[in-house]
């Protein structure tokens, strides 16, 4: 008789304790319940990367006061779920080094992988948006080369367009990208 291994149910205090602790692999927490997520392909980790990038050269350009991270920052949405976005722009004073949770991200970044597809268009979707501060929502598609920009008017509504090329508008917090920075180097 084979027996299902025991699924770890945190809140999302305990799980961001937890995380920190473990010497592999990354996790997120969603309902309370602990997520192990799956290794990365190069295309993914490479799409991140530029998206982090192009992120950081629009907030450089503009001279705007925020920051562009990479995977590692835990986004807590409620005391049950937290999740770990692909790349992120927050505003404002810049966050402590010691940090291990971004509160108030602008810009959320997922990188679709076969693993996540329904999980980024889905309970994300509406997860993030949760967050006051959430204004936009991307979402790259490696293969079709678009990217999905799902954009709070801060008023509940939310417009989705999907851009294959020509450039991308955020306001706030006031950058502008052309899609195929989002993909340069792939």
């Amino acid at each position: 008789m084979t027996t299902q291994p025991r699924r770890l149910r945190l809140t999302a205090d305990e799980f961001i304790a937890w995380a920190a602790d473990q010497p592999h692999g990354r996790y997120e927490l969603a309902g309370g319940e602990v997520v192990a997520m799956a290794p990365e392909r190069a295309g993914h980790a490479r799409t991140k990367y530029a998206a982090a990038k192009a992120l950081e050269a629009a907030i450089l350009a503009r001279g705007l006061p925020c920051e562009a991270m990479i995977d590692g920052m835990a986004v807590r949405i409620d005391d049950l779920t937290v999740y770990e976005p692909d790349a992120l722009v927050r505003c404002g004073p810049r966050t402590p080094d010691d940090a291990m949770q971004i509160t108030d991200p602008v810009v959320v970044v997922e990188v679709v992988s076969p693993s996540s597809r329904a999980l980024d268009s889905g309970a994300k979707l509406s997860d993030y948006f949760r967050l006051p501060s959430v204004r936009h929502y991307l979402v790259i598609n490696i293969d079709a080369r678009a990217v999905t920009h799902h954009r709070s008017d801060g008023t509940g509504d939310i417009a989705t367009r999907i851009l294959r090329d020509g450039t991308l508008s955020l306001e706030p917090p006031g950058m502008t990208l052309a899609v195929a920075d989002f993909f340069a180097g792939l």
